[in-house]
């Protein structure tokens, strides 16, 4: 309805708008999140008994739960079974709920981004491989009511670098995936979007980024617009 009004408005068609959803990561792309990852996963790691490397924790930036566990288990030289992994993944859950509580930082430009994109009446997605009950936490600052559709990593058979959340968050908003936009800071989130069939912007946060073919890269949100939005569809 949103996007329909839109187009009443300016009075222009469906086909003219070519881009037709924008399809947003959450940590380290509209939130500066990873840098309370790297605490409470620098805390799992001392409380597991080692200390997590700059190289294991790069490997985790953009992951999920289950496959970061498997890494941290794996860097700190410690054998592991399932109910090891379950154990630490509540472990980790637990003290990553309480430090988003204590507030997370905007990452720069982001808020102004969502404004404008919701300005221009055009359908938004959160598409995360943080689980549910974190994202739930994160919501109190990047506001529910902005996104059409909210798919978070334990709502997928396979997370990112999988596909399936990019095409899932493209379904759910009622368009083919390569009507959209994703915005992602991460390796694991790129190869998911450009797998799914999506224009792909990347804002480098925690991990460099390289171009490459239909890859935008931009240092930052800061003083995005539609027009560049649309750029980057149309590469």
């Amino acid at each position: 309805m949103r996007l329909f009004s839109t187009i009443q408005k300016r009075n222009i068609s469906m086909s003219d708008l070519g881009l037709r959803a924008v399809l947003w990561d959450m940590d380290g792309t509209l939130l500066d999140s990873e840098k309370i990852w790297d605490i409470s996963l620098d805390l799992l790691a001392e409380h597991l008994g080692g200390e997590l490397s700059h190289a294991g924790r790069e490997a985790m930036v953009g992951s999920n739960m289950a496959h970061s566990l498997t890494i941290l288990f794996s860097d700190l030289g410690l054998a592991y079974e399932p109910e090891d992994l379950i154990q630490a993944g509540k472990w980790l859950r637990n003290k990553t709920s309480e430090l988003f509580d204590q507030g997370i930082d905007w990452r720069p430009g982001a808020r102004e981004a969502l404004d404008m994109v919701a300005a221009a009446g055009v359908p938004m997605a959160l598409v995360t491989n943080t689980e549910r009950v974190l994202t739930e936490r994160a919501l109190g600052t990047l506001g529910r009511s902005r996104f059409d559709a909210i798919i978070c990593g334990d709502e997928v058979e396979r997370g990112k670098p999988s596909p399936e959340p990019y095409l899932k968050a493209a379904a759910e908003l009622g368009f083919a995936p390569g009507d959209c936009v994703a915005i992602e800071d991460s390796p694991t989130g790129s190869a998911a979007a450009e797998s799914a069939g999506c224009a792909l912007l990347v804002v480098p946060c925690a991990v460099p980024m390289s171009p490459a073919p239909g890859r935008v890269l931009r240092e930052s949100l800061e003083g995005l617009s539609w027009e560049d939005l649309h750029a980057v569809w149309r590469r």
